[in-house]
């Protein structure tokens, strides 16, 4: 049985295929997972946090950063401080019964946030406004942003200190792009963890 890569439906590039390409063009963002990987050793390093905030799909991918950081990526190591702000059930529906969709990140990064965190924000479209609200929160209490984000330009990616923007033919395929982007930032953890300088 022959299999032909080409959704016919659409008359476009089936999802292996676009998928494929998204990741060869995301080959020049290496240099800057690594940093990421570094500053986030650091920020463990010194009892930080990282908080991490998405919808629907990009929910469910910041999730798995934040269980890769808790629980082990490769190798066993230290549990470290990551919560995904939308897995507090009975937080997120008071926070929005209370104050709207928009507070329901920005008013958990004010809770927890402290100097020198982070907050990564995940959208496929860069202009979910709650979390657009808390990176706004996030830079009012000195904590680092970082989004994952689909094509630029978007007010997320505009308003965060960084951001890696994926430009895919569809939401499936930019949020398959961010998985591959978050074990990359898992493995730059790991590999910063326990070298002199981060642990000074």
């Amino acid at each position: 049985m022959t299999v032909t890569e080409t959704d016919g439906r659409r008359g476009r590039p089936e999802l292996f295929g676009d998928l494929r390409a998204v990741l060869a063009r995301l080959e020049h963002t290496r240099p800057l997972l690594d940093l990421w990987g570094r500053q986030l050793a650091a920020v463990f390093a010194a009892d930080g946090r990282l908080l991490c905030a998405g919808n629907g799909g990009s929910a469910a991918e910041a999730q798995h950063l934040t269980a890769e950081l808790v629980g082990r990526f490769d190798s066993e190591r230290r549990p470290l401080s990551a919560i995904a702000l939308h897995a507090e059930t009975s937080s997120i529906t008071a926070l929005v019964n209370d104050y709207g969709p928009e507070e329901m990140f920005a008013r958990q990064v004010r809770a927890h946030g402290r100097p020198g965190d982070v907050l990564l924000c995940l959208s496929t479209s860069g202009t979910s406004a709650n979390a657009v609200a808390a990176a706004k929160a996030a830079a009012d209490i000195g904590v680092s942003t970082w989004a994952l984000t689909g094509a630029e330009p978007n007010p997320l990616a505009s308003l965060c200190d960084a951001a890696i923007a994926v430009d895919g033919e569809s939401v499936s395929t930019v949020q398959e792009a961010h998985l591959a982007l978050i074990h990359a930032l898992c493995a730059a953890v790991d590999r910063h963890l326990d070298r002199p300088e981060v642990r000074q």
